[in-house]
């Protein structure tokens, strides 16, 4: 899971701080995690005890992997602003990361405390369409002894719909690929385009698909679509890296899609710049 931050969302991220008065290491923190220096984030904001410095501390162990430091910060933020959605999301994110890689005897635990994590998040904010949406995955993965099941994530899907168009028919896509309806999920993915067509994360959700169903040519158009939209968007170059490799095609193009992809400016709403390099190994760079 990932923060998503267009530059606008940067720009006002800093810009409330200091509207606000925001003490300067926690400006400075943010700034530090938005640029994906996580450690330095962390190193500034020592001693400091604050909801808000809990917060940055907690995202910056998670971006680093370091899922039980992360649930230990989200939970100090928690005690000190329990009624902020923000606070409940990302600790479901860290308890769902850790149950990820835990044991199997702990796990469950932990992807419980996740979930009750997700939905107290959507409780305090019915409109948090990022906790609504990490619930939703939460349904659509879970057995149904640890809360999950698809009837709960169909539901979900309505009350995202009715908050975000676009979020919607990705989520009703979801289900019906889930269903092996293939034709209603290419179908709800194309009205996700077009309900947001500047949005290049929905051209390559169709792309990836595409792809998937070994309808190559059509998801190279769709990739390329994207690239006339955003160029250099690191986002992009990493997705289409991706799905060359998992369906073993254009490996050489994928190294230096990658390649540039570490090379780029990159914000926490993109992949670890580690997920790039695992994938650079899987083709023998």
């Amino acid at each position: 899971m990932s923060v998503r931050l267009t530059a606008w969302g940067v720009f006002c991220f800093l810009l409330a701080g200091m509207l606000f008065g925001e003490p300067a290491p926690i400006s400075r923190a943010r700034q530090l995690y938005l640029h994906t220096r996580y450690q330095e984030a962390i190193e500034t904001l020592k001693g400091h005890n604050s909801p808000e410095a809990f917060r940055i501390v907690g995202q910056s162990w998670f971006m680093l992997g370091e899922f039980k430091k992360a649930c230990e910060a989200f939970e100090k933020a928690v005690q000190l602003e329990p009624a902020n959605s923000e606070n409940h999301l990302w600790l479901g994110r860290a308890w769902g990361r850790r149950a990820e890689t835990a044991n199997p005897l702990l796990a469950p635990r932990y992807a419980s405390r996740a979930r009750q994590s997700f939905e107290k998040a959507v409780e305090l904010d019915p409109k948090n369409i990022l906790a609504l949406n990490d619930l939703f995955e939460y349904y659509m993965q879970a057995p149904g002894f640890l809360g999950g099941g698809k009837e709960k994530a169909a539901a979900l899907a309505e009350r995202i719909a009715a908050l975000d168009a676009a979020e919607g028919h990705y989520v009703r896509a979801r289900l019906a690929e889930d269903r092996r309806e293939f034709s209603k999920a290419e179908a709800q993915l194309r009205r996700a385009v077009e309900a947001a067509p500047a949005s290049v994360g929905r051209i390559i959700d169709l792309a990836k698909f595409l792809a998937k169903r070994g309808r190559y040519q059509e998801s190279e158009a769709e990739f390329e679509k994207a690239e006339r939209i955003a160029p250099n968007s690191p986002k992009l170059l990493f997705e289409r890296a991706a799905t060359y490799i998992e369906t073993k095609r254009n490996l050489d193009l994928a190294k230096i899609l990658l390649q540039r992809y570490l090379e780029s400016p990159l914000t926490p709403d993109d992949p670890p710049r580690s997920e790039a390099e695992k994938l650079l190994k899987l083709v023998g760079s």
